[in-house]
């Protein structure tokens, strides 16, 4: 089985949420028998082949950026090539140009999307873009929600439900690196005993200005992980309200960051906008054991966290519950504990790496057999029946 996975940024160029599942989806189901490539657009010169956790990293140059869509006159023809070779061609959804790059390529395997998230915010576009949008998901054979609270939430999926199924991520814990004591007692010294964590691209939707706000009169350390558009107006904004407990770490590598992740009190995670779709550092969080505080925004970060249970829920862009989530935590030290106990158990039964690669896996065994009934009806089951959940 042969699966090209396309979507525009990926390792080494980018390490993000997206690159994160299609990486623990390659290894994943590499460990179950399926071959591997990811084709993706990049800023580098000498573009060549590049052999990564057991699949293959193909990259083009990537060519231009308009409204954040990532474009390369290049990806046509190698994802025509690639895509001859494959058995499915797994998309990675929203990227307009991905659309067009299905139909100019003139692709003719069994097609998968993975749709990590409505597009919210360039609604002027996003009209112009309809038409594509819809053309492209009528024409692909399955798409994949990565929660009920998404499928159940988005207008997008609701006229697509017939051929949508769940698959919700998962991680590998044996992907992770144990951090050495002298890296761990490095951060220690540095951000003390007890904060709270945020990890992620500082984006707009991420609601870091709201746990800014929320932590302005307060002494809750607060730890910020990450780089990204957003970072200098938070920083200003630190500034002007003066906030000597949050500290900006920047971009750290994997080992520290799991240091942070394996040292810190709990995970704030205050994004307020459905582009955050479901939260992969929010699941990392819950990995490794740690209470969380997420906003109902209908998607799948309260999939992830369930209120009361595993963390705290507060509605979204609202400073003043998300202190109060955050001071009940720091004063209820044994309501923490339970909390991480029970992030790590719910992590251990629905979000694991294993699981998400066996449905997968079925999945794309699925789609492949009902291409080969398609020419020979006796050969195969029809697509009719779903892979797990």
């Amino acid at each position: 089985m042969r699966v090209l996975h396309f979507y525009k940024t990926y390792y080494p160029d980018t390490v993000g949420g997206i690159e994160q599942v299609i990486r623990q989806m390659c290894v994943g189901t590499g460990r179950l028998g399926v071959t591997n490539t990811v084709l993706s657009l990049s800023r580098e010169k000498n573009l060549v082949p590049i052999a990564f956790e057991g699949h293959t990293v193909h990259r083009v140059p990537l060519d231009f950026e308009l409204a954040s869509n990532a474009c390369s006159v290049a990806s046509l023809g190698a994802l025509a090539r690639l895509a001859r070779e494959a058995d499915v061609v797994h998309y990675h959804f929203p990227w307009p140009f991905m659309d067009l790059a299905h139909f100019a390529a003139r692709v003719r395997k069994p097609s998968v999307v993975t749709y990590h998230s409505d597009i919210v915010r360039q609604k002027h576009l996003l009209r112009l873009y309809q038409p594509l949008k819809h053309r492209f998901l009528r024409s692909v054979d399955a798409i994949v929600a990565t929660s009920p609270n998404y499928l159940e939430s988005s207008t997008v999926l609701e006229r697509y439900r017939d051929k949508t199924r769940v698959i919700p991520f998962g991680l590998d814990r044996a992907t992770y690196p144990q951090p050495e004591p002298a890296r761990l007692a490095y951060w220690r010294e540095r951000v003390g005993p007890k904060f709270f964590l945020f990890v992620g691209v500082l984006r707009y939707y991420k609601g870091l200005h709201v746990l800014l706000d929320a932590v302005a009169g307060t002494n809750y350390p607060v730890v910020i992980v990450g780089a990204g558009p957003e970072e200098a107006a938070l920083k200003a904004q630190a500034a002007r309200l003066g906030l000597a407990n949050v500290l900006f770490v920047g971009a750290v590598d994997e080992p520290d960051k799991v240091a942070l992740l394996t040292l810190c009190y709990a995970l704030a995670f205050p994004s307020h906008l459905r582009s955050e779709a479901f939260g992969i550092s929010l699941l990392e969080g819950a990995m490794f054991g740690k209470p969380m505080i997420s906003c109902e925004i209908g998607s799948g970060t309260t999939y992830i966290n369930i209120g009361g249970e595993t963390g705290l829920v507060v509605p979204p862009a609202d400073a003043a519950a998300l202190r109060t989530a955050m001071r009940t935590l720091w004063e209820n030290p044994q309501l923490a504990r339970d909390m991480g106990r029970g992030a790590t158990a719910r992590f251990d039964e629905v979000f694991t790496a294993q699981q998400m690669a066996a449905s997968y896996t079925a999945l794309y065994r699925e789609l492949a057999a009902s291409r080969v009934a398609a020419t020979d009806p006796a050969a195969a089951p029809p697509l009719g029946s779903r892979a797990p959940d």
